[in-house]
């Protein structure tokens, strides 16, 4: 069947569509996997490109760490919510990175967001964390590492309390806690 109408042509195609836009879609639907797999990458490729204060192998960090220390730290994993020593903490201290102990987090800045992860609303000095955009997994989000190790700690959000209105919601193992 042939149609010469504009208003008719295109609304056959996509009820009916031939091989040729199906070839199209298919090599955009690949290119996008391609971009998105591309990001990632040099996401990753940055991060391990840093040079911090602190360095050690991965041998030498796995006889330091718990197996899920290690792999939430080291190898950007994240603890299973509500699982994690810290989230329901309500004691008076200081949270500190469990692979080199620079003092990240105060306990006053910590609040219940209800995520299963301990979180607070800013750090206690901002040059002892950095911030990278993290576009893992098809989201974009921002990872929270430490500035003299690397560890991973967690991630920041923009949905947190007063008066910073940001959410950093970090993994328990990433953390070692000293109380006042």
């Amino acid at each position: 069947m042939h149609y010469k109408s504009k208003n008719i042509y295109w609304p056959y195609l996509f009820k009916k569509p031939n091989h040729f836009i199906m070839k199209k879609i298919f090599i955009v639907a690949i290119a996008f996997l391609f971009t998105a797999c591309n990001a990632q990458t040099k996401t990753n490729a940055v991060a391990t490109a840093k040079k911090f204060a602190i360095t050690k192998t991965d041998a030498e960090w796995k006889k330091l760490l718990t197996p899920i220390a290690f792999e939430v730290t080291r190898k950007e994993g994240t603890e299973q919510a509500y699982t994690g020593k810290y989230w329901d903490n309500h004691e008076k201290g200081i949270y500190s990175c469990i692979c080199c102990g620079l003092e990240l987090f105060n306990s006053d800045a910590k609040f219940e967001s209800g995520t299963g992860w301990p979180s607070f609303y800013q750090p206690l000095n901002k040059i002892n964390v950095l911030d990278e955009t993290d576009n893992t997994y098809g989201m974009d989000r921002t990872k929270v590492t430490c500035s003299r190790c690397g560890a991973h700690l967690g991630h920041v959000f923009t949905d947190g309390p007063k008066p910073t209105g940001l959410r950093y919601c970090m993994n328990s193992v990433s953390l070692s806690f000293t109380k006042k």
